[in-house]
């Protein structure tokens, strides 16, 4: 298949693979042969096409051995030994095994990792496996004792351990080999590290958080998955090549292709695909995107938390059929009204628009029903003996005198927890009168999770129930660092190496934007707009002609294609009719326009055209002006700081951005007084946007002023948890950059003083 065939294609769902019982984690494309994945469900399943329909995939052996869940899995070519291929697996259980594919038997059990294996790879005969293992290397220096924990590969020969080596300073959490022969491993420690045999050539710094997914982009570098929300390709020499952001949580894996696409998976629910650095098209899921794979063909397989794999295709003849289609779009669907909640309930149990034929008790009563895809009250009118609108629920707020309630039974507390290492938020019950090691003990066994996990659970329990007076266990030795758990007036073993601090929201790294819009409720408020005109003579010159009105269709009709923004086009009329309603209409009616602007600068298109009338008549500032002019409405307010927000997006925008700063901040500043949280959190993304802006161009004036900005969300007590913790983000980038500052001034005063001595 040619790139070309695939550049300018939609992919479109192919077929849905059922059989697993939990969580797919990982994929291995075996050449032509088939798929094999793995599962929390502690099996391995081997699916070929299936021989009535080449559309899909049959699951043809399931791999039984481990005895927890299975993670990164290798595919052997077929040969002598494995007539039909074999599989390499790796495991939570510690273990690494090898499969014979014509059997489904374990014919090899590679037993030497003391925790969770993280990766494995073929390296001419050989298994290279890494894992979050550790191990304490003990030195004595001036006298002085130190303790260096190192995190190791390992490599097997044969069934057999032949060596292992220090590879990172933490958890590794990736392995690949090169065409050229050598392997680069990815780490917590937020490197890679490129290696000829047990000799590092390279370490490769960027990324912010871990390191969790590799590839190879073949004849071009190799490409990096990150907690920290982006992917990196990197020129084998160490020179980052391109930095891809867009996905808004972890990215846990990352694949490429001979057409020169590049296929994510990540938290956020979505697999993207990305042609020079542009996301094409972004695969939604009904849950966590653990592992994305490309077949020799240019289909893409995912793995979701739901436990199905899905492949993806850009060939007609092998899309799903239409009940298919449906049926996923469907699920799609429901999951997401699953989890939106309105009012503190769920807005699947919500009733519909039947229970406002039943009158209400009482003047004032209100009832929320579920319209589409929202919450919505109303109130009943005694006199009347009718409900009136109040109108949409965007949240409601706790109920703090009710307890938590997990399975069917009430606790003080029940934590969400983020164990990392790529495991999906887990529920933590917790009483006041428990004994909080027992706590962790018995929750990490029932999660089947690693017993090296203890002390963290209790520190956690003990620091968000307000617990500072517990003992802690002082027989505790930390795994990751080999230190004692701290005990007031106790020594403590001094660790060899000065780790570095890493934080896993700061600096931060890409842009925010506001990417949700409700077109269907735009155009049919602009149509009762016009309505309006229409009906009013001194206004009716400002209203929409027909074809207008169509034009407006069309322009909505583009943005809701997110599939095609690569090859879609706006005409400057599109832009200029938008810009005219800014301009004539009335103040009061321009908020769903705005908010049509505030899409259209995320269409690459769409925001070039525009920037070309920015840059003759600055109608962006001139609309600025005219919408925080007071006395504002709330909704111009909203949509526009929403727009501004969104032209991050774009870095054709960033000089323009930073002109206007000033005039910028200062308009908005009134939303943080606003008691609209939506306006509360715009403004916070607004300022965090800016910090990381001003950041990158290092305007210092510029960084002052936001973080000046961002220090005044902080201080407000009754804020939002949302829009405190991106002003306190930026607060951290902004303070980050100082300190980096700081250090290398310092630094290159230490090494003056050095020379000088010298």
């Amino acid at each position: 298949m040619s790139s070309m065939e695939i550049d300018f294609k939609q992919y479109q769902l192919r077929c849905q693979l059922r059989g697993h019982e939990d969580d797919v984690r990982g994929i291995c494309v075996c050449g032509s042969e088939g798929i094999a994945t793995s599962s929390r469900d502690r099996t391995i399943r081997f699916w070929s096409l299936d021989s009535s329909d080449k559309r899909k995939y049959v699951s043809s052996k399931i791999l039984l051995g481990h005895s927890s869940f299975v993670g990164p899995l290798a595919w052997i070519s077929p040969d002598e030994e494995f007539p039909e291929g074999g599989i390499v697996s790796g495991g939570m259980d510690t273990m690494v095994f090898v499969w014979d594919l014509r059997t489904g038997e374990k014919v090899q059990s590679l037993k030497g990792h003391q925790l969770q294996v993280t990766g494995v790879v073929l390296d001419d005969g050989d298994i290279v496996s890494s894992s979050v293992d550790w191990r304490v290397n003990y030195s004595v220096r001036w006298e002085v004792f130190y303790i260096c924990v190192e995190y190791t590969l390992k490599r097997w020969r044969k069934g057999q351990p032949v060596e292992s080596w220090e590879a990172h300073k933490s958890a590794i959490q990736a392995v690949i080999k090169l065409p050229s022969g050598e392997l680069v491993s990815g780490s917590t420690d937020t490197t890679l590290k490129l290696w000829r045999g047990k000799t590092c050539l390279h370490t490769f710094t960027g990324h912010t958080d871990t390191v969790r997914g590799l590839a190879v982009v073949h004849g071009l570098g190799i490409l990096s998955a990150s907690h920290d929300g982006s992917i990196m390709l990197w020129a084998q020499s160490g020179e980052v090549l391109m930095v891809m952001v867009g996905h808004t949580s972890i990215v846990y894996s990352v694949d490429s292709h001979v057409s020169g696409l590049i296929v994510s998976g990540s938290e956020d629910r979505f697999a993207k695909i990305w042609k020079d650095g542009v996301c094409m098209q972004s695969l939604e899921h009904p849950g966590c995107v653990w592992d994305a794979k490309f077949l020799e063909n240019g289909d893409i397989a995912t793995a979701c938390s739901d436990g199905v794999i899905r492949v993806w295709t850009v060939d007609q003849g092998k899309v799903a059929d239409p009940v298919e289609l449906e049926a996923y779009a469907s699920e799609l669907s429901e999951y997401k009204l699953s989890r939106k909640s309105v009012g503190g309930l769920k807005l699947v149990d919500l009733p519909g628009l039947e229970a406002l034929q039943i009158p209400g008790t009482s003047d004032g009563q209100t009832k929320i029903v579920r319209e589409g895809d929202n919450g919505v009250a109303y109130s009943w009118n005694m006199r009347e003996q009718k409900w009136d609108k109040i109108g949409e629920v965007v949240d409601g707020p706790d109920d703090s005198m009710n307890r938590p309630v997990l399975d069917g039974v009430q606790y003080d507390y029940v934590f969400d927890v983020d164990i990392g290492d790529g495991e999906p938020i887990r529920k933590l019950p917790y009483n006041r009168s428990d004994n909080p090691y027992d706590t962790a003990d018995k929750w990490l066994l029932k999660e089947n999770l690693p017993l090296s996990y203890r002390q963290q659970i209790v520190e956690f329990i003990l620091q968000n129930t307000g617990q500072k007076d517990f003992n802690i266990d002082p027989t505790f030795r930390d795994p990751y660092t080999g230190a004692n758990a701290y005990v007031p007036g106790q020594p403590s073993y001094t660790s060899g190496i000065s780790a570095k601090p890493t934080f896993k929201h700061i600096p931060k790294r890409g842009m925010l934007v506001f990417d949700a819009a409700q077109f269907d409720g735009i155009l049919k408020k602009i149509s009762e707009f016009n309505s309006t005109l229409l009906a009013d003579l001194g206004k009716k010159d400002l209203s929409l002609t027909e074809p207008e009105i169509s034009r407006l269709g069309a322009i909505v009709k583009i943005l809701k294609d997110t599939s095609h923004y690569h090859s879609s086009t706006f005409a400057d009329v599109d832009i200029a009719l938008l810009l005219k309603m800014l301009k004539s209409w009335p103040l009061a009616m321009i908020f769903p326009v705005i908010d049509i602007v505030r899409m259209i600068v995320l269409h690459p298109d769409g925001a070039t055209v525009l920037l070309r009338h920015v840059e003759v008549n600055d109608v962006v500032m001139e609309m600025i002006t005219k919408v925080t002019t007071e006395p504002a409405i709330p909704a111009n307010l909203l949509t526009s700081i929403r727009a501004v927000t969104n032209f991050f997006k774009n870095s054709s925008y960033y000089g323009w951005l930073q002109k206007h700063r000033s005039d910028i901040l200062d308009a908005f500043s009134s939303c943080l007084a606003s008691p609209n949280k939506n306006l509360q959190l715009a403004y916070s993304t607004l300022i965090l946007n800016y910090s990381v802006l001003l950041i990158e161009r290092k305007d210092e004036e510029g960084q002052s002023h936001v973080l000046s900005a961002a220090l005044e969300i902080a201080e407000q007590e009754n804020l939002e948890v949302d829009s405190r913790f991106r002003a306190l983000v930026a607060i951290g980038s902004l303070m980050h950059e100082e300190l980096k500052q700081v250090w290398f001034l310092d630094k290159r005063r230490v090494e003056t003083s050095d020379r000088s001595s010298v």
